[in-house]
């Protein structure tokens, strides 16, 4: 999935600090709910983790029930939390 597409199609613009509020948690709330109604793994994925991006991802614990895919999400939250400078 190309970022670029994703924020055109979800939010109607690459920009998003271009966005009023409302603009940005209408764009959110759509990609929470494709999200949600997502059935392959890959796409779904990358999904939670613009909304992790973005601050609105679920825990890894609630989005995915498939082991596999909550430990890839776990690391990524980890991973992404040292690249920040926070703890791991």
């Amino acid at each position: 999935m190309d970022l670029d597409t994703l924020l055109q199609h979800y939010f109607g613009t690459t920009e998003l600090d271009t966005l009023d509020a409302g603009a940005f948690d209408y764009g959110v709330e759509r990609l929470g709910t494709a999200f949600g109604t997502e059935k392959d793994p890959g796409r779904r994925f990358a999904l939670w983790s613009l909304l992790h991006t973005l601050g609105a991802a679920p825990e890894p614990h609630l989005a995915f029930k498939d082991p596999k895919e909550r430990r890839a999400a776990e690391l990524y939250v980890r991973a992404t939390a040292r690249a920040d400078g926070g703890e791991a």
